[in-house]
């Protein structure tokens, strides 16, 4: 028997049935990072490049996509979210994004987390690619998760 879930004893890829397990607080946080030019995070940071504010745009593009994940990966649950937060902040050689997911329901929100910061990721792209071509998406992750028969998990350990 296989021990991933979204996977039946005949190999077959399945939805979890999720209907008797118990509706839990669940949180999840992701991360991702925009690599780009000096000039480029100023002209990010600065609100004034020609598609408008990058990172008020990037992180309701991470909000919205959050809510959409059950209709981009096949085998998620559609979840009735209670938070979604995304911020989008300058770094050195970049800009960083974290996403943070809520729910109270009977799966987790790692997956939504994820997806809000992989679009945020791809929309500062979309809004800065004028300007750079080559910026470099790295490092989208889970950094946290809790709630959940498997329990609390964070990456640092």
């Amino acid at each position: 028997m296989s021990k991933l879930t979204h996977i039946d004893d005949q190999g077959r890829a399945r939805m979890v049935d999720v209907s008797d397990k118990p509706a839990t607080a669940r949180e999840a946080v992701a991360s991702g990072f925009v690599r780009m030019s000096a000039e480029t995070l100023a002209l990010a940071v600065s609100g004034s490049g020609r598609k408008g504010d990058v990172r008020a745009v990037a992180e309701l593009a991470g909000v919205m996509a959050a809510k959409k994940t059950s209709d981009l990966i096949p085998l998620c649950h559609p979840l009735a979210l209670s938070k979604v937060e995304v911020s989008v902040e300058p770094a050195e050689g970049g800009l960083s994004v974290t996403a943070r997911v809520k729910t109270t329901g009977p799966t987790g929100v790692e997956m939504e987390a994820l997806t809000a910061a992989s679009i945020a990721c791809l929309t500062i792209y979309d809004m800065l690619k004028a300007a750079e071509k080559g910026m470099v998406i790295e490092a989208v992750r889970l950094l946290e998760k809790t709630g959940g028969k498997s329990g609390d998990w964070s990456a640092g350990g």
